[in-house]
């Protein structure tokens, strides 16, 4: 019976690590994937570091009224520094080269500058910390703004553009297809539904961090399937497992990639 093991030394035959792009993809499942990450980890961190570096003036460990609120806690680096790395990833966004290319890449382009805006147009400070000389309501209103646009943008791609085949009109999809494209339409949803129930606190004045923590997560969703996440994280378990059993290789791979 032949052994499966890897002879001591060898490296093991693993596939890649991230599924590879279809042949007219000009952007990469780990480009979609890291933007997705990084709406995924965000209303997380930002509830973590503001509890572990407290503002005095606010409850400790209490949800703020807004995501956008976490700027004036000691979370903002971690707000504008998240924003910003999503604005940068989705302006070297490429899409497909075919006929939604040009779709791609304006979408893509109007997000970039609408995180830029969310991120350097504060929304007014909770409770009673004092805002920034420099802001005003029209500050506010621009936030505002690119919130609403940045979410539009999330949800086109979620409802239109992620749906799209090469297959040809009459033609059955792919199963696979089949249920991505189910991932992509109800976050979609999830999303447009977020953004409603968010706008209704303009007549209810009710906090909205909930509906727009819930909306980036389905964001992320929605590009991690575009990604292939799942790919990715059987990938890496297969890793895992097979270091695990065998220290001494992943030992080895470090030295050698150190060693050049």
């Amino acid at each position: 019976m032949t052994s499966h093991t890897p002879a001591p030394g060898s490296l093991p035959a693993f596939g890649p690590l991230f599924a590879t792009p279809e042949r007219d993809d000009l952007s990469s499942h780990r480009h979609r994937q890291f933007i997705g990450y990084l709406g995924l980890i965000l209303p997380l961190l930002l509830w973590v570091i503001a509890g572990w570096r407290h503002t005095a003036e606010l409850p400790r460990w209490e949800l703020l009224s807004s995501v956008s609120a976490y700027y004036y806690t000691g979370a903002v680096a971690a707000l504008v520094g998240i924003l910003v790395a999503l604005a940068a990833f989705l302006v070297t966004y490429r899409g497909y080269d075919n006929e939604y290319k040009r779709s791609d890449r304006i979408a893509a382009i109007i997000a970039s500058v609408a995180a830029i805006g969310v991120a350097f147009f504060p929304t007014r400070a909770p409770g009673d910390l004092p805002v920034p000389s420099w802001w005003t309501p029209q500050t506010e209103t621009i936030h505002n703004i690119s919130a609403v646009v940045l979410f539009g943008t999330f949800i086109f791609f979620s409802l239109f553009l992620f749906p799209k085949s090469k297959v040809k009109k009459g033609e059955a999809l792919p199963s696979d297809k089949r249920v991505r494209n189910f991932f992509y339409v109800s976050c979609g949803v999830v999303m447009l539904v977020c953004v409603l129930w968010a706008g209704s606190s303009y007549f209810t004045d009710a906090p909205i961090f909930w509906p727009e923590a819930i909306a980036l997560e389905f964001f992320a969703v929605s590009w991690l399937v575009k990604g292939h996440a799942d790919w990715t994280l059987v990938a890496g378990g297969r890793r895992a497992l097979h270091y695990g059993r065998h220290p001494g290789q992943l030992i080895g791979e470090i030295w050698r990639s150190i060693r050049g």
